[in-house]
């Protein structure tokens, strides 16, 4: 017997009515090209730090998997010389 999929749940189908779409946006792919990923390059690293000094995930980034590995170990060096923050609260620090 064949199982009936309804399309009321679960997930979107695609536009041929039987393959889901993607979950996620498929947005404008990050243009990297021939720049190296390095960590004294910390101008290049902001822009995959957010706000509150999270790493971007690969799904928001557009990274391959070792652009991802790469980039992560370049921020964490970065961060351990002290070239970027860990943290927002680490800018500036008040004397308590």
């Amino acid at each position: 017997m064949e199982k009936e999929f309804s399309k009321k749940g679960g997930e979107s189908q695609g536009k041929d009515g039987g393959v889901p779409e993607n979950k996620f946006k498929s947005g404008k792919k990050t243009d990297l090209g021939e720049t190296i990923i390095d960590y004294k390059n910390f101008y290049l690293l902001r822009r995959f730090i957010t706000d509150r000094g999270k790493i971007n995930p690969a799904r928001i980034t557009r990274l391959s998997a070792k652009e991802q590995r790469n980039l992560a170990t370049a921020i964490k060096r970065a961060r351990h010389i002290a070239l970027i923050p860990y943290c927002t609260a680490h800018r500036g620090m008040k004397d308590a």
